[in-house]
């Protein structure tokens, strides 16, 4: 009876071991794919919808948010090096982006290296842009590309979509 005990301890200990290491093995890119994982660096919070005038050109306000803690480049980020903040329209959404105006960055002091000065861009800000619409209802998919970097790293570039219902009259 004793043996019978300790043999099923042996393949309960053992089993937990596997668990531990495989889940510990679990490739990052796997981590990555999964609903669970962290939000965005980055969040696009509006508008939702805009109408403006068939084929003339209409400045809009496009509004995001950086996660607390986290900062992002500016669009004129200080290295050459440093991936800036771009916002792109697909071609073929029917709205063209004739110009984006972008927010002067921030000073941030790296605490590692209190001599690099970055332009960066924390909390809320927004992005001006002129845009021309042909006629109809348009779903533009905006992207926003940027480099998110907390304090002392950064993470892989990263490109959001900001989905905004453009109406053209």
């Amino acid at each position: 009876m004793i043996a019978g005990q300790i043999r099923i301890r042996f393949a309960t200990v053992a089993l937990a071991l596997i668990a531990a290491v495989a889940s510990a093995q679990t490739p990052a890119s796997d981590l990555e794919s999964r609903p669970a994982s962290r939000p965005s660096a980055v969040q696009y919070l509006y508008p939702e919808q805009i109408t403006l005038p068939a084929g003339k050109p209409a400045n809009i306000e496009l509004h995001f948010r950086v996660a607390p803690g986290l900062h992002i480049n500016s669009h004129t980020p200080s290295a050459e090096e440093l991936i800036p903040t771009t916002l792109s329209i697909p071609e073929e959404s029917g709205v063209t982006l004739d110009r984006a105006v972008y927010p002067a960055g921030s000073s941030f002091i790296l605490p590692l290296d209190p001599k690099t000065r970055l332009s960066v861009y924390t909390g809320d800000f927004t992005i001006q842009a002129r845009i021309v619409a042909t006629a109809g209802n348009h779903m533009v998919e905006a992207k926003l590309r940027y480099q998110a970097c907390d304090s002392s790293s950064c993470m892989p570039p990263k490109t959001i979509t900001a989905a905004i219902d453009v109406i053209g009259n």
